[in-house]
């Protein structure tokens, strides 16, 4: 039996997004993406401080290219925090 080792291609390399990734992600896959808690990240875009949001109705979508380029770091308070 052979095993074939997989090579991640220039596509699959982190921070890339692949060729299949949605535009859109739902609130569940972006708390994923920024490793917050589900509840931490509704409360900060219900407080505006997620950028990306799509409202269709009661649907929340958020635009991947938004939330890719915005990711907080150390420069800004953290999900959930209010500013002094």
């Amino acid at each position: 039996m052979s095993h074939r080792a997989w090579k991640k291609g220039p596509e699959e390399t982190a921070g890339a997004p692949s060729s299949g990734a949605p535009d859109f992600l739902t609130v569940e896959e972006a708390a994923a993406l920024l490793r917050v808690n589900r509840k931490t990240l509704y409360e900060s875009i219900r407080l505006g401080q997620v950028p990306g949001i799509v409202r269709l109705g009661r649907v929340l979508r958020i635009r991947r290219s938004a939330l890719v380029n915005w990711m907080p770091g150390n420069s800004g308070p953290a999900l959930g925090e209010m500013k002094p």
